[in-house]
């Protein structure tokens, strides 16, 4: 729902603040008096094409914003999901305009600037215009088909299709990568069978890599570790070997000892306690280099290596490492590779029978389809005479009584799609003998605007947060015409908010709200418009005013009485 307007040096239109409600909203004025305009700076806060003629003579540029309240599941906050813009809850919408005198325009939504596409996008979501200029809304074919849909209530039947077509999209999807997979099989064949024969003979395992580089780190370091324990044992080895020499040394303190005799006092007792710390110490000498005999005898044998378990080793590695540059993987996915060789392989060889399986399955997902949108096209084809029923209906008391509606439907298999086969189009007769067509190319700017509120009533009562706009409803018909115009415009913002442009007091009459469009000159020569929202005895002046014109009578404001509390 359109809940503000501001409006900056927009031709005749300076600055122009306005706050709207919900219900039936009416703008009246003279003829000339800037209604086109104000129409004209909403449209461009929604999106509508930039004109540098907009820009008026107050500055260098115009600027127009339009505030709307959304309801939360309201299908503008998906789109500004999808584009990134962030709006909290509860939020309004701000959509906001800027044309330069050169003609450069900018937009933006909530202040986050937004291309001018999305700015339009998010109106036609938003605002709904019916006019002989205006090119969205009923007068784009390309609507007409989800509105049919909705009135119809077949949700089942599109979603039905809608599935049926996806099944049928990956069918054939899947049939058309056999197919070429198949056409290239003898190309692929005998590479994939030479390298499933490389790779199987190599049988790479997962983590081998890491564990054979680390053996080879350890057996090219291997050599000289021995070379280094060799000439260590040979150290230990030289002039007889030290383990000799000290056990001779031993033989020798003993020997000594057991000539001092037994005495432990005066000179032999001293020689005889010196002899004891030297065979002390000798004894434990021994015992620590025959420790290390031991463990350098160890560390020998740990690296008594296989011969040639080095270039094994590399050779391995070295093939692994050969083997993943190859394919362009890892040396770790090597395995998972060769699977998937396998996989390819034992497809092609299969191709034939799985492509025969894969036509089989589009046979019957194309059968599921045409179910599918039969039922859709069937309940189109009923709904489509409903709707063209009760717009007929609606026809006469809109001074439309020889003219004609229909749905047209053409069903064209080569457009199949997720939402069906039909193309929608409503169309119109104006006279009798003349032939059907398009509503913007038959209807004229009065009639245009009665048939796109026939269509609007027959369809519902009113889309809730869409702010219809109707633009020259009440062109060239009067009285009860008008009458039946203003009801059937108060129908459809009693779920919503429809802003109607009229010269009609019977319109008028029937408004929730009503703003009067003027013109004034500012003191300087200039005409400027401006819009104020009349209520009581202003109201009752206004329609008293398009009842009798210029001169206002007192038997028009009785009028206008009498139109105002029927």
């Amino acid at each position: 729902m359109l809940t503000a307007l501001s409006v900056r040096n927009i031709v005749l239109i300076d600055a122009l603040d306005a706050g709207f409600a919900a219900g039936l909203c009416a703008l009246t004025g003279e003829t000339g008096a800037g209604k086109s305009i104000l129409l004209g700076a909403l449209g461009l806060a929604a999106g509508e094409r930039a004109d540098r003629t907009q820009v008026g003579t107050g500055g260098d540029e115009s600027r127009a914003a339009a505030t709307f309240d959304v309801a939360g599941d309201h299908p503008a906050h998906a789109l500004l999901v999808e584009a990134g813009i962030e709006v909290e809850p509860g939020e309004s919408l701000i959509l906001r305009r800027r044309v330069t005198a050169d003609g450069r325009s900018q937009g933006w939504i909530n202040d986050q600037p937004a291309s001018i596409g999305l700015v339009r996008q998010l109106g036609d979501l938003l605002v709904e215009v019916h006019g002989q200029h205006d090119g969205r809304g009923l007068l784009d074919p390309k609507t007409h088909r989800g509105l049919l849909d909705t009135f119809c209530a077949n949700g089942s039947e599109r979603d039905a299709t809608s599935r049926a077509w996806k099944q049928l999209a990956e069918a054939r999807d899947r049939l058309t990568g056999l197919q070429e997979m198949q056409a290239t099989a003898a190309e692929q064949e005998a590479f994939l069978r030479h390298s499933l024969e490389e790779l199987d003979a190599l049988s790479p395992v997962r983590d081998e890599e890491s564990a054979l580089a680390e053996e080879r780190k350890f057996l090219q370091n291997a050599e000289q570790a021995l070379a280094e324990l060799d000439e260590a044992r040979q150290a230990l080895d030289a002039d007889g070997g030290l383990s000799a020499r000290l056990n001779g040394a031993l033989r020798g303190m003993e020997k000594v000892r057991a000539s001092l005799g037994e005495g432990e006092t005066g000179t032999a007792g001293a020689a005889r306690a010196a002899i004891d710390r030297a065979a002390g110490a000798l004894d434990r000498a021994l015992i620590e280099f025959t420790e290390a005999e031991d463990a350098l005898a160890d560390a020998a044998e740990a690296f008594d290596i296989e011969p040639g378990r080095l270039d094994t080793v590399e050779e391995r590695l070295f093939g692994l490492r050969a083997a993943a540059r190859k394919h362009d993987v890892t040396v770790d996915e090597l395995p998972e590779f060769r699977d998937q060789l396998a996989e390819r392989l034992e497809a092609i060889e299969s191709a034939e029978d799985r492509v025969r399986e894969a036509e089989k399955a589009v046979a019957a997902a194309q059968a599921e389809y045409d179910n599918a949108a039969d039922s859709l096209t069937k309940s189109r084809m009923k709904g489509a005479k409903a709707l063209a029923d009760a717009v007929m209906a609606e026809l006469p008391p809109l001074k439309l009584e020889k003219a004609r509606f229909r749905v047209a439907i053409e069903t064209d298999r080569e457009r199949a799609g997720a939402q069906g086969r039909d193309r929608v189009a409503f169309e119109v007769m104006t006279n009798p003998g003349t032939p059907f067509g398009p509503l913007d190319k038959i209807a004229s700017g009065g009639e245009l605007s009665r048939f796109a509120l026939a269509i609007k009533v027959s369809l519902s009562a009113g889309e809730e947060g869409l702010t219809l706009i109707f633009d020259e409803v009440d062109q060239g018909v009067g009285g009860a015409v008008a009458a039946a115009v203003g009801k059937r415009l108060k129908r459809l913002a009693q779920t919503g908010q429809t802003l109607v442009v009229t010269h009609s007091p019977q319109v008028a009459a029937m408004a929730d709200h009503h703003w009067k469009i003027e013109k004034t000159e500012d003191g300087e020569d200039r005409v400027r418009t401006t819009l104020r929202a009349l209520t009581g005895s202003d109201r009752r002046e206004e329609i008293a005013r398009m009842l009798s014109g210029e001169n206002v009578t007192e038997a028009a404001r009785a009028q206008a009485d009498e139109l105002m509390s029927a």
